[in-house]
């Protein structure tokens, strides 16, 4: 059986739960108690107190990027709890902007904490580049490959100081992108299946899904709860993608997010009951 609850989410439907812009999943699965990203500010506390849900006990936290959408609660959560592993890709911490109508953007999209709070953070974490276990029923990926033909539908740029002393601007690979898996079993230890939870899928959702049964080969995906970055992304991106999952035949589909309203209509329309839309307060139990 595995639990999941949204602290933090675009939007709610929940009267006493607030939205942002960012995500945050409380989930209990495989005997563990996991927190999936911190959201953009200590709004997901807020909404765990609501709830009433105790984040102290919390094992584990993993972070699928370093952008602050997903990053910006966490010292509040170190706030409330000492002892929770914190699994975060090594090369999540440069300065990065995002883009609109082609600019870069005035303010950076990346990790904000500095001095003292980011060295708190990273004296208890575990900094992931390749696949990291944490048991073998709960997988991180590290870092997604590339699937040839699918391409990110917005570009982020990192600002670096060069050997020269130069300003840089580089395109960001996104390598510090990773996605959680919770293999999910019955009473007698039998698998049911996976569950993926990705945070932006920024080098796009079809990579994630790919990679993911490379990792757990066999598997039936049993849900997909996922950000699929395609609020900007045109009408003839979405179709392609909403093709694509519908091929992979997941039993359950949850664009959450920055996948945007027009493509999680797609995905209703062309999924139905499959299609689960959630919000901040949601809770729900497979």
């Amino acid at each position: 059986m595995i639990t999941f609850t949204f602290l933090s989410e675009n939007k709610t439907d929940n009267p006493g739960c607030m939205g942002e812009h960012g995500l945050s999943v409380y989930i209990e699965a495989a005997g563990k108690k996991i927190l999936f990203d911190t959201g953009a500010s200590d709004l997901f506390a807020q909404n765990a107190e609501f709830l009433n849900i105790d984040l102290k006990p919390v094992e584990h936290v993993v972070i699928s990027h370093g952008h602050y959408d997903h990053t910006e609660g966490l010292p509040a959560f170190c706030r409330m709890n000492s002892q929770a592993d914190i699994y975060i890709h090594k090369d999540a911490f440069e300065e990065a902007y995002g883009t609109e109508n082609g600019d870069l953007d005035s303010e950076p999209c990346s990790i904000l904490w500095d001095g003292i709070i980011k060295q708190n953070i990273l004296k208890r974490s575990v900094l992931t580049d390749g696949l990291c276990k944490i048991s073998e029923d709960i997988v991180i990926s590290g870092t997604i490959p590339n699937v040839e033909g699918i391409e990110e539908t917005e570009k982020f740029y990192i600002k670096k100081i060069s050997p020269e002393g130069k300003l840089e601007l580089l395109e960001d690979e996104m390598k510090h992108e990773q996605f959680l898996i919770i293999r999910d079993k019955d009473k007698e230890g039998n698998s049911k299946g996976i569950y993926v939870f990705s945070g932006c899928s920024h080098k796009g959702v079809i990579p994630v899904i790919q990679y993911a049964k490379q990792i757990f080969p066999g598997e039936t995906l049993l849900g997909l709860i996922a950000g699929m970055h395609l609020y900007s992304a045109d009408k003839a991106v979405r179709e392609r993608v909403v093709n694509e999952i519908l091929k992979e035949k997941i039993e359950m589909v949850m664009p959450v997010h920055c996948t945007g309203i027009k493509a999680i209509c797609d995905l209703k329309a062309a999924m139905g009951e499959r299609c689960i839309v959630a919000t901040a307060g949601d809770s729900y139990e497979f």
